[in-house]
């Protein structure tokens, strides 16, 4: 049976993340993925906001021009157009940077093993023992501690007894190659189209994204697209574009789940709800959510206590997400095109048009693990291990 410090279930941004921090610390690693390749089958936008470019070191190669231009739509296609001075989004080419990423695991010692499904685990002396599905063959692995990165609907957050996300939109949006010179967001507010949440056409020069996302049981993703692309076609030159990809898939919106580690595992990026239940951003919160995980886990492996993992916790990050979640179910409540229309031409208007401004342009994000917690971990356990992705260009 291969004995593991750590075992990443799910080769997206929060299990790569995670991963490389705790190989690059000298942690025997495995990353496990039901896909043979992480290229394939991107489900996100992959819009990476000011506050991750500011913090992070993310591959330059893998990230398209800056977008500081965002244009808000009416239902009746009025426009508001909202400028920055600072660069505000980059679209990652997110199949290059889950590769660069898994590059970077396995040069540092981390095992890959993808067509590799997650069955379920049970106690075992110092860990679990987990049951996988390896090209079609079931094999046991020892592992200290499970990471369950394993997206919205998590198998590992069942398995452990923690926390699952109940409450989720669905998006879906189709990929062109386009040139074009002027990079901007395009979010149009539409509750018949995307109810309970928008549309969208991201262009950052070289790449076109076109979705729509909205709560499952009112509209039917893939014909809404459809409508959507018809009625943007001329708008975008649509029209002889081939499409280079399609991407979907849910996006839990209920905030931060409540318990999202015990003993055996924790959870990261989807798995946790670690989205924002407004914007329904998550990349942010991916890589921060799994700094923290990374720490706790080190405290973890050094000293052999299973009860280091008990500081993994939300409970600092959960009031920053009460206001957004009551403004979830504001939107979500709306279902007359007319408030909507109303509600853009309030944007106009001051102060709303500095709320407007604050959510598409400040830097307010996922927080960083709470000080206080931090520092009962440093008393008890020692230094976290180093992180391997803050940017020293501060």
């Amino acid at each position: 049976m291969s004995r593991l410090d750590v075992l990443v279930v799910g080769a997206g941004l929060a299990g790569l993340s995670c991963a490389l921090r705790l190989v690059s610390a000298g942690a025997r690693v495995a990353i496990v993925d039901r896909k043979t390749d992480v290229a394939r089958g991107v489900q996100t936008t992959g819009i990476f906001v000011r506050k991750t470019l500011e913090d992070f070191d993310l591959p330059a190669a893998h990230l398209g021009a800056p977008v500081s231009r965002v244009v808000l739509c009416s239902p009746a296609r009025r426009r508001l157009e909202l400028t920055s001075e600072k660069t505000e989004f980059r679209i990652g080419r997110m199949g290059a940077l889950y590769t660069e990423l898994l590059r970077r695991c396995i040069d540092a010692g981390a095992l890959w093993w993808p067509e590799t499904r997650y069955l379920g685990s049970s106690p075992a002396e110092d860990g679990s023992t987990v049951t996988l599905t390896r090209r079609r063959r079931d094999e046991k692995v020892h592992a200290r501690v499970i990471v369950g990165a394993d997206g919205a609907l998590s198998r590992v957050a069942a398995d452990l007894g923690l926390e699952q996300n109940r409450h989720w939109i669905v998006g879906v949006e189709d990929v062109f190659e386009r040139w074009s010179d002027a990079p901007t967001l395009h979010c149009f507010l539409d509750p018949v189209l995307a109810p309970g949440y928008i549309a969208w056409v991201a262009d950052d020069g070289e790449e076109l994204h076109v979705g729509v996302g909205g709560y499952p049981d009112r509209f039917r993703p893939r014909e809404a697209l459809e409508a959507f692309r018809r009625s943007v076609s001329a708008q975008f030159g649509l029209r002889g574009l081939a499409r280079k990809e399609r991407r979907g898939g849910r996006i839990p919106v209920g905030g931060i789940l409540g318990r999202i580690g015990c003993a055996r595992g924790l959870l990261v990026g989807d798995a946790a709800g670690a989205v924002s239940p407004l914007t329904a951003g998550g990349l942010d919160p991916a890589i921060r959510l799994s700094e923290y995980a990374a720490a706790v886990i080190g405290a973890r492996l050094r000293t052999g206590d299973p009860a280091a993992l008990a500081y993994y916790r939300s409970d600092g990050f959960r009031p920053r997400f009460v206001s957004r979640s009551w403004m979830r179910g504001l939107l979500g409540g709306i279902r007359a095109p007319a408030v909507y229309e109303l509600a853009c031409a309030a944007a106009r208007t001051w102060p709303v048009s500095g709320l407007v401004r604050h959510v598409f342009f400040g830097r307010g994000s996922f927080p960083d693990p709470e000080p206080v917690v931090m520092a009962e971990l440093r008393a008890l356990y020692g230094e976290p291990w180093p992180t391997m992705m803050r940017s020293t260009a501060r």
